[in-house]
């Protein structure tokens, strides 16, 4: 039985939405974009064919508006609904309201996703099917109590996991029972914001595993194979951050079993589409179903580029009712590909959200044997505080793993991302530490090398505040004025002060001849030559080594970049103590750290804190960030209240500090 259809909503937004059309377009098939009102200036909306507006910004209003993406496909005369991934991609109800519409759903059947998408129940599933699963909780019954009793029969470390949903969301690693209470509360209250449901299930945590997922895809036909696995092992907040594939833990028969594993899953529930089945692999080798993503997962480029496969476009063959384009004997691979996602977040500050203008945006030139990048930004494009922090993808693909992760490297240095802050320089040092060189990189590396991967490099830092005061020197017409003049009797330093990525910085900077400097950061003396200066580019050398750096004025902040790494420096017309009370919270007032919505309220005017103290919780880009008293005292003002968004650096509650006591 065949379902033709010509022309394609894509439920989703970015790059994914990119994605989906870009296939869809190599196939002939018309698609139309949707779009919330943050969105209207995206990229995808001018890449469809159609676009239109389905509500505000805030996901519920827009992208998880069923009956507004029903009528927008109605309205545009789209035959067939592409959910993306997140989002709507793995919801039951959405599935059913295409089928009901009379519209094709580029995924599984609601049944289907009903079966796999909720944890619980797919646990069972599994377990009925005999797939080995790690061994927890999955009953009805959801009170505290229980759930901490059942802790404690399963032995901690224990994990909590939303059963409505993925992407680290309503998830939480709890090691004492001591801790059991508040981890479930906040869990429970992320799953509830993310899913609208609150359902929680249990696991024994496996110290140290290996997450390890299976690509597998199944035609309404019979028929079902695997492509394979990826190895997502580095995660922060058990969000991915670096995949690849072929796992440097999984040969050629463990990936055979786990294969065949995956493939009796999906034929168990007749399953239709792309999907995958995530399992924790131990040091021993042993494998544990954890989930099923039913849909199209974020890394599937790494098992497009060693299998050479368009996943995309066998959605849409196998959503048309075309049986699969291979059999399992006609899947091969070559290579081997590593992604990474580009995040705007702050890795320094727990891997913070942010948000705002992309002042400078240049991606690594694409092409054959280059880099592969998928994103849906421009300069000058705002980043809405509403959706997920992934603002892009960079995808490497080389004959053996270290020319993957070679090439990878130097596409990441080459990525420039000014104006808002990412987790470039941290994807940098996770690839080039040793332990993710050797592929021993497990779920716990991150958090065991976290110190080393968030190093500052001094020497780099320096060259930099080098190039700063070198830049504010050849951009400040009144300063260099004024050294003219001076160096008409003769030369003297000239003294610059500023902040560079938050720290404040002096430097001493010598004219000696009409493009020539010495340049003194600390105790580190160099000699730098402006080779040449124009809007946007310097090219200078510094101790004989000419370079290139991009730069852009953003209000009052030099945005530079620099040996692949991201600067902002401002002049200091403040002193750096004011600004540490600030950041701080040494002045009692608590400042929200993000652009977000108001999730909870701990606290009321009047009521005595500690620090440390949870007063009020932030929910930005599908995750809840805690904002705790930055002292002890009295609550004198709550400046805030559920459910209301407020930008970065609003003052959320002010504190009163106790008056300490007489000895």
């Amino acid at each position: 039985m065949t379902s033709p259809f010509t022309k394609i909503l894509i439920a989703n937004r970015g790059e994914i939405a990119l994605r989906v059309m870009r296939s869809a377009r190599a196939l002939g098939y018309r698609t139309v974009a949707v779009y919330s009102s943050a969105d209207a200036d995206a990229r995808h909306v001018h890449a469809a064919d159609q676009a239109l507006c389905i509500g505000g910004p805030l996901p519920a209003q827009s992208y998880l508006n069923i009956p507004a993406l029903i009528d927008a496909a109605k309205k545009s005369g789209a035959d067939a609904v592409h959910p993306g991934y997140g989002f709507l991609a793995e919801n039951a109800a959405f599935a059913s309201a295409c089928r009901d519409a009379g519209l094709v759903f580029i995924g599984p059947s609601p049944e289907a996703i009903l079966a796999m998408g909720h944890k619980a129940g797919a646990k069972r599933l599994m377990m009925a099917a005999g797939v080995p699963c790690i061994p927890g909780y999955q009953g009805e019954d959801q009170s505290a109590e229980r759930l901490q009793a059942e802790a404690t029969r399963i032995g901690y470390p224990v994990m909590i996991k939303a059963t409505a949903g993925g992407g680290g969301r309503g998830m939480r690693l709890v090691t004492t029972a001591d801790e059991f209470a508040d981890s479930l509360r906040s869990a429970q209250s992320e799953a509830l914001n993310a899913f609208g449901d609150a359902e929680v299930i249990l696991e024994r945590a496996i110290v140290e595993p290996r997450h390890i997922e299976i690509q597998v895809f199944a035609d309404r036909h019979g028929h079902a194979i695997h492509l394979g696995e990826r190895d997502c092992s580095v995660q922060r907040r058990h969000q991915k951050l670096i995949e690849e594939a072929p796992s440097p833990a999984v040969n050629a028969d463990l990936r055979s079993r786990m294969g065949a594993t995956a493939v009796a899953a999906v034929k168990a529930i007749a399953y239709e589409g792309a999907g995958t089945l995530e399992f924790l692999l131990d040091v021993q080798g042993n494998y544990y179903f954890m989930e099923m993503n039913t849909r199209l997962q974020v890394e599937h480029p790494v098992t497009e580029a060693i299998t050479g496969l368009d996943l995309v476009e066998w959605q849409l063959r196998v959503a048309a009712g075309e049986p699969l384009p291979l059999t399992q004997d006609q899947v091969h691979f070559s290579g081997h590909a590593i992604e990474v996602r580009l995040c705007a977040e702050d890795a320094d500050r727990g891997f913070m959200p942010q948000s705002g203008t992309v002042a400078l945006w240049q991606m690594p030139d694409a092409g054959p044997g280059a880099l592969r990048v998928e994103h849906a930004l421009a300069s000058g494009a705002e980043i809405p505080p509403y959706y997920d922090s992934m603002i892009a993808k960079l995808v490497s693909h080389g004959s053996h793993r270290e020319d993957a992760r070679r090439r990878l490297i130097r596409g990441l240095e080459d990525a420039v991302a000014l104006g808002v802050t990412t987790n470039q320089v941290f994807l940098t040092h996770c690839l080039a530490h040793p332990v993710f060189a050797a592929g021993g990189a497990t779920t716990a590396f991150i958090a065991q090398h976290q110190a080393e991967l968030l190093q500052a490099d001094t020497q780099a830092l320096q060259r930099a505040s080098a190039l700063a005061a070198l830049l504010l020197f050849e951009t400040n017409g009144g300063l260099r004025a004024a050294a003219e003049h001076r160096r008409l009797t003769h030369t003297l330093p000239i003294k610059l002060h500023f902040d560079i990525n938050g720290g404040t910085c002096s430097v001493s900077l010598t004219q000696r001849a009409a493009q020539r400097f010495d340049i003194q950061v600390e105790s580190q003396h160099f000699e730098w030559v402006l080779v040449s200066i124009a809007e946007g580019e310097i090219r200078y050398a510094c101790d004989g080594l000419v370079e290139r750096a991009v730069y852009r004025r953003d209000g009052h902040s030099l945005l530079v970049h620099q040996g692949g790494r991201p600067y902002r420096i401002d002049d200091r017309t403040r002193s750096a103590s004011a600004r540490q009370g600030q950041a701080t919270g040494g002045d009692g007032k608590l400042r929200s750290s993000m652009n977000g919505r108001v999730v909870s309220v701990a606290v009321a005017v009047g009521e005595r804190v500690v620090a440390g103290q949870a007063l009020v919780t932030l929910e930005a880009m599908k995750m809840e960030h805690v904002h705790a008293a930055p002292l002890a005292g009295r609550v004198i003002a709550l400046h805030v209240a559920t459910g209301e968004q407020v930008p970065a650096n609003r003052v959320l509650v002010e504190i009163e500090a106790e008056s300490p006591q007489p000895a």
